[in-house]
């Protein structure tokens, strides 16, 4: 660790390390994460509005 000792010499604070930017990736999976079953209310929904529009074309 030379550059720690180094720092510690001059009288520096340690390095901060560098924060990554959030990609829309992460935040997809964090909603996810927070609502695991949000894709099946979804889906079910989507189903739902597509037989409801299904029945009402054929009357």
């Amino acid at each position: 660790m030379g550059e720690a000792k180094r720092r510690e010499d001059l009288g520096l604070p340690p390095r901060e390390k560098k924060k990554e930017k959030q990609t829309s990736k992460n935040q997809l999976n964090k909603i996810l994460n927070k609502y695991p079953y949000l894709p099946f209310i979804l889906g079910f929904s989507l189903l739902a509005i597509l037989i409801i529009d299904l029945v009402n074309y054929y009357k």
